[in-house]
């Protein structure tokens, strides 16, 4: 039809435009497929400077001799863990908080006095001598508990829920009332639902942030084979040395650098939010909330 043709111009501007983010979008893929690469070559191309963005002399021998040390093992174990602990509690009490922080009721008066002293503990935090010594008296100090508690309440996603709940119509929880419906059932039958592209985003948001923190690990673990995953990898690949390689591990994995194997073991550690965010990247476009309520 003559009225949806498309112009000269714009056809020029969408193949820059497709041009420009393709080039963008490998910029941001290069050092993940640089990486890739890198764990799947050879010690001698690896080592040679060879490998750039395709693996030379292609070999699984960095790969085999990561799944063959225990520390890295246990360290996937306790990083899945703490995720397997500590979204559900972040996810629990962000919901808990925020749907009574959103709600404007006449029973709850001190509700922008709560919010306020939780807007707080953003701008201040008493440092970390005073956030160990904390952790250390209540016994939580080389435990799984002490990664997961000190950060239970993630108060930058409680506001943002507390803003999308805000964002819902009130004359769905009115007519609930109505129906006699108390704040639990509104909560957990009609907010949560409505709210699940949030929700979504937020459990993204606690994986990654548990996934990726390797700085408590170092400070709350005196037991270096109760690391997460991250702090194992940091003190990996900041260590700059060979101490990983046995005698018998040079035998059995002669094609293994220290270059590879750590490249190995930088991917298997993204390879987990790589396989989770496709699955959530949907949530994120639009909400379920549009036409719910009608006239």
């Amino acid at each position: 039809m003559k009225g949806l043709s498309i112009s000269f111009g714009r056809k020029v501007f969408l193949f820059l435009d497709y041009v420009f983010l393709t080039v963008l979008a490998f910029l941001c893929l290069s050092p993940m497929i640089h990486v890739l690469a890198l764990s799947f070559s050879s010690s001698n191309a690896a080592m040679a400077g060879y490998v750039k963005f395709w693996p030379v002399q292609f070999t699984m021998a960095a790969y085999e001799f990561v799944a063959s040390r225990p520390a890295f093992l246990k360290s996937l174990l306790i990083a899945f863990e703490r995720i397997a602990i500590g979204v559900p509690v972040n996810m629990l009490l962000t919901i808990l908080i925020a749907y009574p922080l959103s709600r404007n009721v006449q029973s709850f008066r001190y509700r922008k006095f709560f919010a306020w002293c939780f807007v707080i503990t953003i701008l201040f935090n008493g440092g970390l001598i005073p956030w160990y010594i904390t952790i250390y008296k209540t016994g939580l100090i080389d435990s799984i508990w002490s990664l997961v508690l000190p950060g239970a309440v993630p108060v930058f996603n409680v506001i943002i829920l507390l803003n999308f709940f805000k964002g819902l119509p009130d004359e769905i929880a009115e007519a609930a009332f109505v129906d006699g419906a108390g704040h639990w059932t509104i909560l957990w039958k009609i907010y949560v639902p409505l709210s699940m592209p949030a929700i979504a985003t937020l459990v993204l948001f606690c994986v990654v942030g548990h996934w990726n923190s390797w700085f408590d690990g170092l400070i709350l673990m005196n037991n270096p084979t109760h690391y997460p995953l991250q702090s194992y990898l940091q003190t990996v690949i900041v260590s700059h040395d060979l101490t990983v390689f046995s005698p018998s591990d040079y035998a059995k994995f002669a094609e293994v650098s220290d270059r590879t194997s750590k490249a190995a073991q930088i991917f298997l550690g993204a390879l987990p939010v790589l396989a989770v965010y496709p699955f959530l990247q949907r949530y994120f476009m639009t909400g379920i909330v549009l036409g719910s309520v009608k006239g």
